[in-house]
């Protein structure tokens, strides 16, 4: 701004500089057409490579290229920016710029051509382009075209961020896989407690036909040896049963820490209100009376099984 005072007075001149505007050196890199800027200071070395030993490389699920004893993950930087500009690498014994990226995920960033380092003078892009991961600004050449200035590590570190939330995503899948394969192929497994022979083959019948494991015991002393070394989903009991009846067996199972959670369908012909509420002050599961119907049955025991898989 120009200030006029008056006549033979002098002049004064008022320069306004942008404070955010900064100074700095780059690497300028091309990838296909385009030029970008590489600040130095996130460089932490430049080597050449072979396109035979790039094409070995990129064969690879996740491209690790070693310098100096360290891996460096390997990047094409049209890739990173998803561009218009493709991987173009020939057999021939061409080489091909790889810039060693430092930062807290070092990278080793290919590009297609290296136009020597500059001094540049860096300008924001506005607050349009700064979510725009991996770009810190941009700057004007002599030649008025206009230049992104990359900001390579913090780009490495969001794209590790990705791969990391995607690799426990694929691990969650995995398990989630896993668990429901084990739900559909395990078979639910039924203890049938009954004195009467009838019972227990109607019962085992039943069951069998729609694809449960069963095993029997002829009375509570059986049933409780019988559980020693068999843990079923399902327990159906009986209560009149000689040596041990059913509100013994019922009462010693909730007793012990291996039996405790064993779910308990009482199945009797004692329907009473006073059988029932003995049953279930005792903890068992279901009450049902004799003879029952196959259908609530086997709804109940599904309906067990469901609610103990979730």
């Amino acid at each position: 701004m120009v200030k006029r005072d008056r006549s033979g007075a002098g002049t004064e001149f008022v320069i306004r500089l942008p404070f955010t505007v900064s100074v700095n050196r780059a690497l300028m890199s091309k990838v296909g057409e385009a030029l970008f800027a590489i600040p130095l200071n996130s460089i932490e070395g430049i080597v050449r490579v072979s396109s035979a030993t790039l094409l070995e490389l990129y064969k690879q699920e996740n491209p690790v290229y070693q310098y100096a004893g360290r891996d460096y993950p390997l990047k094409y930087l049209g890739d990173l920016l998803r561009n218009d500009s493709h991987l173009k690498l020939t057999d021939a014994d061409v080489s091909w710029p790889v810039v060693l990226v430092r930062g807290s995920q070092p990278a080793a960033i290919q590009v297609d051509a290296l136009m020597g380092s500059r001094e540049i003078v860096v300008k924001t892009l506005g607050s349009q382009f700064s979510s725009v991961v991996g770009v810190s600004g941009g700057t004007i050449l002599g030649d008025g075209s206009v230049v992104i200035i990359l900001d390579l590590p913090n780009m490495m570190r969001h794209i590790h961020s990705l791969e990391y939330q995607q690799h426990v995503a694929i691990e969650h899948q995995e398990e989630e896989q896993i668990k429901q394969n084990i739900q559909e192929d395990k078979v639910t497994s039924v203890l049938v407690v009954d004195d009467s022979v009838t019972v227990r083959k109607v019962t085992t019948r039943l069951l069998e036909r729609n694809g449960i494991e069963v095993r029997t015991a002829k009375d509570g002393v059986d049933a409780m040896e019988t559980l020693l070394d068999y843990r079923p989903d399902v327990m159906l009991l009986d209560i009149e049963m000689p040596r041990m009846d059913g509100f013994e067996v019922a009462t010693q199972m909730r007793h012990d820490s291996k039996l405790k959670d064993v779910p308990i369908i009482m199945i009797t012909s004692r329907t009473g209100d006073k059988h029932k509420q003995r049953a279930m002050a005792i903890g068992v599961t279901d009450y049902m009376g004799k003879p029952f119907q196959e259908d609530k049955l086997l709804g109940a025991i599904n309906n067990i099984v469901g609610s103990v898989s979730d």
